[in-house]
């Protein structure tokens, strides 16, 4: 069985409001369970079936007969102790059986859930989201592989000030009384903590939208990511009307240029390789 995820609004920041409980933002991937006959099967949000990846969450606990949980699987980085989105991606890229048990092992992942959806046969989208939690909270125990996500009631803003003082990824406000549809809703907010940094651009896609940027570090240029996001036609006409004087060679589906063009970029943090994840085009630097 698989049951359209409720996906998430954005709002640029933090805000406060009664009608509303807030909770962190997890940085793993959204994660479909659903129990039946003793059965596990786990989705990912685009229905790819990812059962065999995390073989530690076919235990479910719980003496439910059946259910479907709502949430997101995530492995924590224990150096840091901040949820590790590339750490989850190398588990679900696994393939073959015994590499995934070894992984089970060295680099265990844990399911936060948030919700459910259906309990031993009953269908409960319909019922307000503070009750929903309830019955979460009387059916489901945490162990060390099932989390149930903690939430605060009105005070956005205290916890988006705390998760970006762990420099987590962002938080999620949701409307207290909101029902769980298979489709983006206002209901659900996400508010991401962005860093900002200053980039040079050194280059640009042929074939699709992309810009090359360079940082700066230890007094030279060196590339780290693609812009892919955020980029205005206005702001797209003046970078290829520029870039036309700039040009220094190309290769293959690249143009490179001069890195004389700078820019503002937005990103959820660094890769463990020292790339800009997902960067998004802020404004030009002139």
């Amino acid at each position: 069985m698989f049951l359209e995820p409720m996906l998430l609004d954005t709002r640029p920041a933090a805000f406060d409001s009664p009608a509303h409980i807030f909770e962190p933002k997890i940085d793993g991937h959204r994660l479909l369970l659903h129990l039946s006959d003793g059965q596990v099967r786990l989705f990912t949000r685009h229905r790819n079936d990812c059962t065999r990846q995390y073989p530690e969450l076919w235990n479910v606990p719980t003496d439910a007969e059946e259910l479907f949980l709502d949430g997101e699987v995530a492995s924590v980085d224990p150096e840091t102790g901040i949820f590790d989105f590339e750490r989850v991606m190398e588990r679900f890229q696994l393939k073959k059986v015994d590499r995934i048990r070894g992984a089970v092992e060295r680099r265990p992942v844990n399911f936060v859930v948030f919700d459910i959806l259906r309990l031993n046969g009953r269908d409960l989208r319909g019922l307000p989201l503070i009750e929903r939690k309830r019955i979460l909270a009387d059916v489901l125990w945490p162990n060390e592989y099932f989390t149930l996500i903690s939430y605060v009631e009105g005070r956005g803003r205290d916890l988006f000030d705390l998760i970006s003082a762990r420099k987590w990824e962002g938080i999620v406000g949701k409307v207290k009384g909101s029902s769980y549809v298979g489709r983006r809703s206002p209901d659900w907010l996400k508010i991401i903590r962005w860093e900002y940094h200053e980039v040079f651009i050194a280059g640009y896609r042929k074939s699709e939208l992309g810009w090359l940027v360079h940082v700066q570090e230890e007094g030279r240029l060196r590339p780290a990511g693609i812009i892919e996001y955020g980029i205005t036609p206005a702001a797209a006409r003046a970078f290829y009307g520029v870039s036309k004087q700039l040009v220094a060679g190309e290769n293959g589906d690249f143009v490179y240029l001069e890195p004389r063009i700078r820019a503002r970029v937005k990103t959820r943090n660094w890769t463990k390789t020292k790339m800009l994840r997902t960067p998004a085009f802020v404004e030009f630097i002139v």
